[in-house]
Parts: structure tokens; C-alpha cells; sequence
């Protein structure tokens, strides 16, 4: 892509014996810059790395928060798991988590390069650049890094599209809201938050146009008491329904104790708060890993970038609470269904922005750039975005 975003600041885990003791869990940060395009034509005629070595393909992945937690970091060891399932003894994977961004990140990825891995996954933001420079120094090694923008003739990118779940989360929100006001605690304010925080708010709107959306940013991805105490501030302010941008339950569990409703994020979070619960938007890794690694098996892996949603099985809402009536769950089966076919299109105007200019002509179909770089609120998103650092 053509505009980078700024480098989000490392994971931070305060408060994580508190969590641990609570739920069992640790949280994951990442962060999006660009929005990766589909592999064009010049991407296609890059030279192919070369096919792995007789015996299994070593297979490692970097998390930066732990395999435990509930969303990010679970959600991609779950997609790891996935590539043992299908591939069996053909594959030997192994992850080191809780990496920090920077050059400890440097070390971890040189020291699996070192243990013989010829396919590394580094799953944040902020590997980027450390995989940059090792994949420039091992030539026959193939590098995957989640959610960045730049590629090298061994390393290619991957991303998934969230907007979508949080468009049909914000369905059922819309429909599930009685205040006619949605909260939503945002961690980073980068593009790929804010662009969640508006798809929410659109597909609210498709069900209750005057539904009005109030944000909370705690500027970090994992940080569960300021989770809390954003959550706890949107219901103060009148919000009746939660959604999240952040990695632990804490959202989740707040609306529980306050008798309100919100999702789950990134995975299944159900059992956090099931009767605050009304459905969880969740990322399955699986399909890209297990795409990645055929690749890489057969020889034919190329350097490039996908960003897959629900038409490639990487997005998904799941386990709707039967509180959501039947006619909503429908609605939300028919946009599935047409995110999928490419019948239905999520970024599609008239769009208008929350200063009441049009951002997206009527009929205009927003392309991966222009996701990629938003930075406004749309109409119905009340206050003002925040710069990110």
C-alpha cells in the first residue's frame, strides 16, 4: 500500500495477574497499517521462494501476547493448530509468544530461522521491520507478516477484514438497543479501529437510523482495568449495548455485571458474560495458514498480500444469543451471505462523514486504499477522532 500508518507502542500487560486470576487469561496487541492489497500482476511475476527440504516443513509462528488469552493471540494458535490438523506429519510447527516489538523481535525471528524454520509467521504490526531485516539475510527462509504493508522477494503480507463482523455485530446492536445508544471501547486510534468503530455504527444505523455511537479510547490493546473503566463510562452515558476493539473480556464482562449486552471479539467469548453476550465476531486464521503452508510445501509460495473476510471463511459472527430476535439474525444471515458471494458491499455510498460531508458518492464502491486510510468518524459517531501516536 502506499501510506503507512504510525507503529503502535508495545503490548502492555499491567494488570495481568489481576486478569489471570479472574478469567485465566492475558491479552494481545497488534496493529494495522495500510490495508494489504491482493497480489497484482508485478507481485505474481516476483520469483517464487524456493520449495522446502525433504522431511517435514518447520513451521514457526511469533505471538506477542500469549496462547491463553482470549482473542488475538488465541486466534491465531488456533489457525496453528489448524495447519497440524491438516497437514500432519508433513508439517512441525512451533510459536514462541509474548515477543515484544523492536529488536528483542530481531532475536526471537533470527533464533527460529536458526532452529531451521523455512516458514515464519510474525503476527503484529510491529514485526515488521525486524522481519524485514532477517528476511533480507536468510533468502531461502519464507516470511508471513500479519497486517503490515511492506513485502520483500521472501516475506508477503496477510490481513483480515474485521469492518466486516463489526458491521454485522452493529446489526444486531442496532436492533438489541433499546437507548438508541451504542458504546464502544477502541483501543489504538489507527485506521483499522476507526474503520471498525464506523462499520458498527453503519450497520447499526441499518436498523435504527438515529442510533448514535459513543467511544472510549484506552490506547492500549490490552489493558483490563481501563477496559473496565471505559466500559463502565459508556454506561454511564447512557449505552445499552458494548462493542470492543481491545483483546480481553473486560467490555464483555462489565456489560454483564450491569445487566447490558456486548460481543465477544476476535474469538468466541460466551462464556465471559453469557447473558450480556449477543454474539462474537471472530478471525479464523485457519484457511491463510493452511493456504500459506500448501504453498510452501508445493513450491509454489510468492511474495504479495491478500485480506481475506468472509468470502474467504476469515471472518465470521457466531453463536448469536437466542435473546436476538429471529427476523435480526436473518438479516444478519442474508449480509453474510452476500459478503460472501460479493452481492452485498459494506463501503458503499452515499456514506457521510460525521461533519455531514460526503465521504463516499452515492453508488461508489470504497477500494482497499481508501479503506485502508480513514481516518474520520461517520455520521451518527459522536466525538472527534483522536491522533494516533
Amino acid at each position: 500500500m502506499t501510506s503507512p500508518m504510525s507503529k503502535r507502542s508495545l503490548l502492555k500487560l499491567a494488570g495481568l495477574a489481576t486478569l489471570a486470576a479472574s478469567a485465566g487469561l492475558v491479552g494481545c496487541g497488534k496493529k494495522e497499517a495500510a490495508a494489504p492489497e491482493a497480489a497484482s500482476g508485478a507481485s505474481a511475476a516476483a520469483s517464487a521462494a524456493t520449495a522446502a527440504p525433504a522431511g517435514p516443513l518447520k513451521i514457526a509462528f511469533a505471538y506477542v501476547g500469549p496462547v491463553g488469552d482470549a482473542g488475538w493471540t488465541y486466534a491465531h494458535n488456533a489457525g496453528r493448530l489448524a495447519v497440524e490438523k491438516e497437514f500432519g506429519d508433513k508439517v512441525k510447527t512451533s510459536f514462541v509468544e509474548k515477543v515484544p516489538e523492536g529488536p528483542e523481535a530481531e532475536r526471537v525471528i533470527r533464533d527460529l530461522v536458526g532452529q531451521g524454520n523455512t516458514l515464519i509467521f510474525g503476527t503484529t504490526f510491529g514485526y515488521m521491520e525486524p522481519m524485514l531485516k532477517v528476511a533480507a539475510d536468510n533468502p531461502n527462509v519464507k516470511f508471513e507478516h500479519a497486517t503490515g504493508y511492506k513485502t520483500a522477494p521472501n516475506m508477503r503480507t496477510y490481513d483480515s477484514r474485521t469492518y466486516e463482523g463489526a458491521y454485522m455485530a452493529g446489526v444486531i446492536a442496532g436492533g438489541m438497543s433499546k437507548s438508541g445508544v451504542l458504546g464502544v471501547v477502541g483501543s489504538i486510534p489507527i485506521p483499522e479501529v476507526i474503520r471498525n468503530i464506523n462499520s458498527f455504527t453503519m450497520g447499526a444505523q441499518s436498523v435504527n437510523p438515529k442510533i448514535k455511537t459513543k467511544v472510549v479510547w484506552v490506547n492500549a490493546w490490552f489493558d483490563p482495568p481501563k477496559e473496565t473503566e471505559g466500559a463502565q463510562s459508556l454506561l454511564n452515558q447512557g449505552a445499552d449495548v458494548l462493542f470492543q476493539n481491545t483483546d480481553s473480556p473486560a467490555v464483555l464482562q462489565t456489560a454483564e455485571k450491569a445487566g447490558k449486552y456486548a460481543f465477544g471479539w476476535d474469538s468466541d467469548m460466551t462464556q465471559f458474560g453469557p447473558k450480556a453476550h449477543l454474539a462474537s465476531s471472530v478471525i479464523n486464521w485457519g484457511p491463510y495458514y493452511i493456504k500459506a503452508t500448501k504453498d510452501a510445501l508445493e513450491g509454489t509460495w510468492q511474495t504479495g498480500g491478500v485480506w481475506w473476510g468472509v468470502k474467504e471463511g476469515a471472518i465470521d459472527i457466531v453463536s448469536i444469543s437466542d435473546k436476538v430476535p429471529a427476523d435480526l439474525k436473518a438479516k444478519v444471515d442474508k449480509i453474510k451471505a452476500g459478503l460472501k458471494d460479493g452481492s452485498f458491499v459494506i463501503w458503499k455510498g452515499p456514506i457521510v462523514g460525521q461533519d455531514g460531508k460526503e465521504v463516499l458518492a452515492k453508488d461508489a464502491v470504497a477500494d482497499d486504499k481508501f479503506l485502508g486510510g480513514i481516518n474520520f468518524y461517520v455520521k451518527g459517531v459522536d466525538g472527534a477522532v483522536p491522533s494516533s501516536k
